[in-house]
């Protein structure tokens, strides 16, 4: 392979790397599908280890996700014993349902956390205590916006 296609494959592996990166997940997930996109057909688990240099085990916590997220597939092949992964779906309905996910439990922890402060305010007398209380409150009801736009986020859409 020239050179130069081989430092144009780079940077679209360290392109969808870095969009992984930007939405909370690993650098790795996007190199599998920078991978996979580049490539155009299924890899083995082999190859997609020589293609990104990451172990097999990573790879396959990597995929496990990625299975989960509807961006790729686990398939195996007839009189083949090695396990291959193609691309599934819409690539960028799979990236929504990635950002949808990540926020979700985002804001959930968030609401969690803003009950368990309350609960510890709980009883307790005095301004600063009383300022705490609002500032919680506040947060909550934006975070609670953000929900509202995550749940609508998740049922819009994509265009074609």
């Amino acid at each position: 392979m020239p050179a130069d296609v081989a430092a144009v494959e780079k940077k679209i592996f360290s392109t969808f790397a870095e969009v992984a990166a930007a939405i909370g997940y690993s650098p790795l997930h996007g190199q599998i599908i920078g991978v996979l996109l580049v490539r155009g057909k299924a890899l083995s688990l082999q190859e997609l280890t020589k293609e990104t240099g990451y172990s097999p085990s990573m790879l396959s916590l990597s995929l496990d996700l990625l299975e989960v997220l509807g961006v790729v597939k686990k398939v195996k092949k007839t009189a083949d014993r090695k396990l291959y992964v193609e691309l599934h779906g819409d690539l960028l309905e799979a990236l929504k349902n990635a950002v949808v996910v990540r926020l979700s439990k985002s804001v959930a922890s968030s609401l969690q956390e803003f009950a368990e402060g309350k609960q510890a305010l709980r009883g307790q007398r005095g301004q600063e205590a009383q300022q705490v209380l609002q500032t919680i409150n506040t947060l909550e009801e934006q975070i609670r916006r953000l929900k509202v736009y995550v749940d609508l986020l998740a049922s819009t859409g994509l265009p074609k």
